[in-house]
């Protein structure tokens, strides 16, 4: 699921958009159970909303605070994998749209993109 939404919105905000629109389309096969976030999403409130509405365990993935440099994260390359594929793709480089719909169907468009030419 993709939602772009405007810079004033906070992360938890956005969040909770976001997973309202996962749990409006989630069909009654899908397995998800656990949500892996950043520190952004940290907090009671949040986390105490997504188990009550969504019925979802939420699990924040924090660095270490002794170590120094880089650090991989259980869990967290994936998402920064994904922004790397997506950043393949010229028009999601820069902000060019005025629309955030307009950036979330480029987002489907480059990961259909991707996906197809992963099967070929």
């Amino acid at each position: 699921r993709v939602l772009v939404t405007a810079a004033n919105v906070g992360e938890r905000e956005g969040g909770k958009k976001v997973l309202k629109r996962v749990k409006q389309s989630r069909t009654q096969g899908c397995r998800l159970t656990i949500i892996w976030v950043d520190g952004g999403f940290n907090g009671e409130p949040f986390m105490q909303w997504v188990m009550d509405f969504c019925r979802w365990i939420v699990q924040v993935v924090l660095r270490p605070e002794q170590t120094k440099g880089f650090v991989l994260l259980k869990k967290r390359w994936v998402g920064e994998r994904t922004f790397g594929w997506l950043m393949g793709c010229r028009r999601l480089v820069r902000d060019y749209q005025l629309l955030p719909e307009t950036s979330q169907t480029f987002i489907y468009v480059a990961m259909i993109r991707i996906m197809v030419r992963r099967l070929a």
